[in-house]
This record gives structure tokens, sequence and C-alpha cells, in this order.
């Protein structure tokens, strides 16, 4: 059975698996599969139908066949790429300045350590 799906349709399944990943900090591995995949997209489609009883994580009936559908089509996949690369970037910007933040105090305490070290071996003297 060939499922069809509207284009309109393909962004929102497309716009819901990348909120999945992206969500989840997944973003990097599902951009490495999908990357590593890109030349296999149409075997990989039909691979889903395979996997279709763990799809129940992230889809509701029918879904799973139509995003199944749609990644038969090149264009399709890229469009996915570059959505979960988008969502990913803006749901961890955050965490990245926390993380920046963080990696920036720890090397303040770090220098001032060894600053505080050195003074003690050379008496005070630099």
């Amino acid at each position: 059975m060939q499922v069809e799906v509207s284009k309109e349709r393909a962004l929102e399944l497309i716009d819901k698996v990348a909120v999945f990943f992206a969500s989840r900090r997944m973003g990097a591995p599902a951009l490495l599969f999908l990357e590593s995949m890109r030349p296999l997209h149409f075997i990989g489609s039909q691979i889903m139908y395979f996997l279709s009883p763990f799809a129940g994580i992230i889809f509701k009936g029918e879904e799973f066949e139509e995003f199944a559908a749609l990644l038969s089509d090149h264009e399709n996949v890229q469009l996915l790429i570059n959505r979960i690369d988008e969502l990913d970037e803006k749901f961890n910007e955050e965490q990245r300045k926390l993380e920046r933040i963080k990696r920036k105090k720890n090397w303040e305490k770090f220098k001032s350590f060894f600053k505080k070290k050195n003074k003690n071996n050379n008496g005070g003297k630099l």
C-alpha cells in the first residue's frame, strides 16, 4: 500500500520528529545517523516499517506510515536534518551558555590556585 503525504503534512511530521530529538538533547546523534544514512534513505524508509512496533514512542496511529513514506524522498530527509539542527541549537542554547559560564568559573579557580601555589613556593616572589 502506497501512502501519499501532502507537503503540509510532511512538514508537520518533520517538525514533530525534530522537536522530539532536539528537546531530549539527542539532536547530534540523530543528525549523525541521518547524514550517514543519506545515500540509503529509501532503504531506511522501508526498514522503518519493520520497526513499526517501536514507533509508538513518537507517533500515533497512521503517522508512522506517513513518516516512513516521506523519508523515501531526499528533499524531506534534508528538511528533517535542517529542522533538527535548527531546533537543537534553539533548545540547547541556554544550556550551552550555562556550561560556558561554568567552564569559565572553573578556569578562574584553576588559575587562582596556581597563583597562590606559586606565591607560597617562591616566597612571595614571582
